[in-house]
C-alpha cells in the first residue's frame, strides 16, 4: 500500500510540475495543429506499453512504470493545451458556458473511459485496455485535426 501511495503521490506532484511548465512547450503555436500533434504522441504511449508486454501477457515493471510516467507527462501537457484552447476558442459572450460545457464533457468522457477500461480489463487484460486507449486517442487526434489552425503567437 505504501508503494502504491508513494507512486500516486509522485504522479500527482510530477503532473502538477509539468502543467506549470507546459506553456514553455507552446512558444510557436497553440492551435488545432498543436492539439493534433500532442494527442498523436499521447496515443503512441499506451500502444508502446502494450507492445512491451512479455509473451506471457505480463509487463516488466520498468516498461509499465516508465510508460505510465511518460503518459502522465504528455497527458499533463495535453491537458494544459486543451485548457488554453477552450478559453481561446470560446465565444467571448459566453465563455463560462463554453468552459462549463467542456468540463462537463470532460467529466463524462472520464466516466465513460473508466467504465470501458474496467469492462475491457475484466473481459481481456491490461494490454487490451492500453490498445483501446490508443484507439480512442487516435479518434481524438482525428477530431483535433479539424480544430481551427492559427498563425504563430505574437
Amino acid at each position: 500500500h505504501t508503494q502504491v501511495g508513494a507512486f500516486m503521490a509522485s504522479w500527482i506532484i510530477i503532473y502538477g510540475l509539468v502543467q506549470t511548465q507546459a506553456p514553455k512547450f507552446f512558444t510557436q503555436r497553440r492551435d488545432g495543429y498543436s492539439a493534433f500533434v500532442w494527442v498523436c504522441s499521447l496515443a503512441l504511449i499506451p500502444l508502446s506499453i502494450a507492445l512491451g508486454a512479455n509473451t506471457s501477457g505480463t509487463f516488466p515493471v520498468p516498461v509499465l512504470l516508465l510508460g505510465l510516467l511518460a503518459f502522465g507527462v504528455v497527458f499533463a501537457i495535453n491537458s494544459s493545451l486543451h485548457s488554453y484552447l477552450i478559453v481561446n476558442y470560446a465565444d467571448r459572450s459566453a465563455v463560462s458556458m463554453d468552459v462549463g460545457f467542456y468540463y462537463m464533457a470532460n467529466a463524462a468522457g472520464r466516466l465513460f473511459g473508466t467504465l470501458l477500461s474496467g469492462l475491457v480489463f475484466q473481459q481481456y487484460d491490461l494490454a487490451a485496455c492500453l490498445i483501446v486507449s490508443s484507439v480512442l486517442l487516435a479518434l481524438a487526434a482525428l477530431a483535433s485535426w479539424f480544430l481551427p489552425k492559427q498563425t504563430a503567437l505574437a
